[in-house]
């Protein structure tokens, strides 16, 4: 039986639970999500290429796995034990460090990249670890962060849909947060569905979205259709494009240390 590249075969580690807090790979009713996160590294790995990457809140690690494809070194850090402890036995290419992101254990200017893909938004103090972003990036360094689109992931709302959120930004709020720790904000695009993702918000009633949560919420097994049609969701079924950033469904942002 193969394996990819960089990880240890399945039947040796056992996969971290979903709990709701952070999407994992390998299981179909999760699939949207997860596909939906990986465009992000996909689109932006590029960036990483030969480069000391740290992923601040790495999760399951098969992120800091697909940057470790290109990059010199991947440093991932979480808080979780159990995740730090996964990453460290699944993907044994990601050097591992558990640690609090509003007080990176890193030195100074010790990286070129920092990457935090659907992290910010369950953290409390937002500008320290920004902050904190900017010390440990050498001069020219990029942070690469994505987020949920305030306006369209809980739209009308003061307070957030997903209870691990604590705040949720739109792409002004995310700029202003940028610049006001010191970073020149490069890009800042948004993911959105493609054809294929159109068309099934149409078949499952409007939107696709909504569908998935409704049979989870209801907990009861999912249809065998909208499970297939979820299952099947592909990276290229989503696009980065900068106009309409408001109509987004997650924000990218790619900013520089000056």
């Amino acid at each position: 039986m193969g394996t990819t590249p960089g990880i240890t075969p399945e039947t040796a580690v056992e996969p971290l639970p979903l709990t709701g807090e952070r999407t994992v790979p390998g299981i179909a009713e999760e699939n949207y999500w997860f596909r939906r996160h990986e465009i992000v590294y996909a689109r932006l790995l590029e960036r990483c290429a030969g480069k000391t990457v740290l992923e601040a809140g790495s999760g399951e690690g098969y992120g800091a796995n697909m940057i470790a494809d290109v990059a010199a070194e991947v440093i991932g850090l979480d808080y979780d034990t159990s995740a730090v402890e996964h990453v460290r036995a699944r993907y044994p290419r990601v050097k591992m460090i558990q640690g609090n992101l509003a007080a990176l254990p890193l030195e100074n200017e010790s990286v070129d990249v920092v990457v935090n893909f659907q992290v910010i938004e369950h953290l409390w103090d937002q500008g320290q670890f920004i902050r904190e972003c900017l010390r440990v990036l050498r001069p020219g360094g990029e942070l690469l962060i994505s987020t949920p689109n305030r306006i369209t992931f809980s739209p009308g709302r003061d307070t957030p849909l997903n209870p691990f959120h604590t705040r949720e930004l739109n792409a002004d709020e995310l700029t202003e947060l940028l610049v006001d720790a010191g970073f020149r904000v490069t890009l800042m695009t948004g993911v959105h569905h493609g054809p294929t993702l159109k068309a099934l918000d149409v078949k499952h009633g409007g939107s696709f979205i909504d569908a998935q949560i409704e049979r989870a919420l209801a907990g009861q097994p999912w249809p065998a259709e909208l499970t297939a049609d979820v299952a099947a969701v592909a990276i290229d079924d989503f696009a980065l494009i900068t106009e309409d950033i408001d109509a987004s469904l997650d924000l990218v942002a790619i900013a520089v240390k000056p």
